[in-house]
């Protein structure tokens, strides 16, 4: 009778790391921001809010690539599981979250892709086209098909498991982003209130 280690070897360290690698990188920029929009200490650093957020979306970008690379290691040293093998829908699901990724970074661009709000570069208003208009969080849903979809191009099993913790990790990190987010906006938007209503008195 088939167990899950003849699907997935938990021995190997490739997928260890692939595992804590895709548990930092999402805590580490959430850290990582949250500390800047409270201290400020990315942009004392770098002379201003821009070339902080240009910084930490380096870091991130380069995180992310990393861990891109550390998942295709970790593949590579599971076993193959015919039934999993499907190249076409693996291939498919890969094309849309890269569409997905791709298209929201060009809406939002770096600023607003990587954690500009924390640094108090906000946008004048909400993106609401494409892929804003699929989905509200493009980049983490785009970014999990993804893994996905290599996971069935390669027919490995750890690769769907992997892909959960991705799923898992970004659902907790929305839940714990957007709330965030939306009181940096709301923040704004009262002090704009009082601003107006300072004119008006005057």
């Amino acid at each position: 009778m088939a167990t899950l280690t003849d699907f997935v070897d938990l021995s190997q360290q490739s997928l260890q790391l692939c595992a804590l690698s895709v548990a930092f990188n999402p805590i580490f920029w959430n850290i990582v921001a949250r500390a800047e929009y409270r201290n400020h200490y990315l942009t004392r650093i770098f002379g201003s809010p821009y070339n902080g957020c240009y910084f930490l979306a380096f870091t991130i970008f380069t995180l992310g690539i990393a861990r891109d690379h550390v998942y295709q290691l970790a593949l590579e040293d599971q076993p193959y599981y015919a039934p999993v093998h499907q190249p076409i829908l693996g291939g498919a699901l890969f094309a849309i979250g890269s569409v997905l990724v791709l298209s929201s970074m060009y809406a939002l661009g770096v600023t607003g892709t990587y954690l500009g709000d924390y640094f108090g570069i906000l946008m004048d208003a909400p993106v609401t086209g494409f892929p804003f208009n699929v989905t509200g969080s493009p980049m983490y849903w785009g970014s999990t098909l993804n893994f996905l979809g290599v996971a069935l191009y390669k027919g490995k099993v750890a690769g769907i498991f992997l892909t959960a913790e991705v799923f898992i990790l970004y659902w907790f990190a929305l839940r714990w982003e957007d709330p965030f987010t939306a009181e940096i906006y709301a923040k704004r938007e009262r002090e704009r209130a009082k601003s107006r209503q300072g004119g008006k008195s005057q």
